[in-house]
């Protein structure tokens, strides 16, 4: 064991993310399955179907449609369009189903994504020990705090659901979701873009090539096998004291 930082490997740090990442989103999708049931999502979904088919027969016209395609329209086929474009934006209850449509999925995906990745970057890593996902048990790699000590609950806690949940995950997808829904354009990609140059001048620029998870953490990835890792900060200070004096009386013979 050795009490140097011992960073792990890139590609094992990849590899175990992958792996994780397999796990968060088959966790995921059976909440996000159980929730749909039990918010009745699918009702609202077919309702919303039923409707764009009734005006899509009323008037004649492809509702769900592309810029491209209603270019290619004639005049006859956009006033049709049209028309039941402004039919369906006064029709209370086809626009009370898109809305709760929105709602539910922002909803479950949020409640989804936040119990599969507590479940997999908290639960477990409590469970296994040392930080450990299945990801980083299986590639031999473990967490602990900056300074050698530990990683804590609270680092723990801190890492997954401020890190990984929030800043990493809930807001892509918002943003993505607020593109799908056609409620923002420009400003979200270049949120985007600032939140993925961040990630990557954050792990390039560190000295132990961290994510904005283990800024927030103050944890650092390492080998199991080769980093020594304190229980205690005292324990660490203990340690530090006996290697001084073991060197202070090497020096003095």
């Amino acid at each position: 064991m050795i009490y140097d930082l011992q960073k792990a490997s890139l590609l094992k740090r990849f590899s175990a993310f992958l792996l994780d990442i397999i796990l968060v989103a088959t966790i995921a999708a059976g909440f996000a399955f159980a929730l749909s049931a039990i918010t009745g999502y699918d009702t609202y979904s077919d309702a919303i179907d039923q409707g764009l088919a009734e005006y899509e027969e009323k008037y004649g016209i492809k509702i769900d449609i592309d810029a491209e395609t209603y270019e290619k329209f004639t005049d006859a086929e956009r006033e049709n369009y049209d028309n039941a474009q402004k039919a369906m934006s006064e029709d209370k209850a086809l626009q009370k189903n898109y809305a709760m449509v929105f709602s539910l999925s922002l909803v479950i995906l949020s409640i989804s994504i936040f119990l599969a990745i507590f479940s997999a970057e908290f639960l477990i890593p409590l469970w296994l020990g040392n930080g450990q996902t299945v990801g980083k048990k299986v590639f031999g790699i473990c967490l602990m705090r900056i300074d050698g000590v530990r990683v804590s609950r609270l680092s723990l806690f801190a890492r997954a659901v401020l890190g990984k949940y929030t800043i990493e995950t809930m807001i892509p997808i918002l943003i993505l979701m607020m593109f799908i829904f056609g409620v923002i354009g420009f400003v979200g990609t270049v949120v985007l873009l600032m939140l993925l140059g961040l990630q990557i001048g954050v792990m390039i620029y560190t000295n132990t090539n961290s994510m904005i998870h283990d800024l927030f953490a103050s944890t650092v990835v390492v080998d199991m096998a080769s980093q020594m890792i304190f229980d205690s900060p005292e324990a660490l200070l203990a340690y530090k004291e006996k290697v001084a004096a073991e060197y202070a009386e090497r020096h003095e013979r």
